[in-house]
């Protein structure tokens, strides 16, 4: 294969991996409401969110990441996406003092790597995308 196709295949898989784990964070909110407002309580300390701030901040979320799955105005949905998972990873603080008790919380750095090389290497993702540069 063309070293020049490699990395547009690796990009498109990076986004399309990194979209399934912002999905099922976002599709939490809509299923699972009072979850996600705990997880704003615990890792962001926003408290007594109602369900519909957690749905509205749902909506917006699905918004987004459906821009950057389809590779609309990568500058800002991917710059969102990388802010996002971002504030998710370092929120966590706490869960890496006790490693062997959270070991999934670790899978948050390598996600986060994939989100800063999507969004670093934008002009290069170009498979599958609406905007092409």
């Amino acid at each position: 294969m063309n070293s020049d196709r490699r990395i547009p295949v690796a990009l498109l898989l990076l986004r399309l991996s990194v979209f399934l784990v912002m999905l099922m964070w976002t599709l939490d909110k809509f299923v699972n409401p009072d979850h996600a407002a705990a997880i704003f309580q615990n890792f962001y300390l926003i408290g007594g969110l109602s369900n519909m701030p957690i749905y509205l901040i749902g909506g917006i979320q699905l918004i987004i990441i459906l821009g950057f799955v389809t590779g609309f105005q990568k500058r800002w949905t991917y710059l969102l996406v990388l802010f996002f998972h971002s504030v998710s990873t370092f929120s966590s603080f706490r869960q890496y003092f006790a490693p062997f008790e959270n070991l999934l919380f670790f899978a948050a750095w390598p996600m986060l790597a994939a989100c800063f090389a999507l969004y670093y290497l934008r002009d290069l993702d170009i498979i599958w995308t609406v905007d092409k540069n």
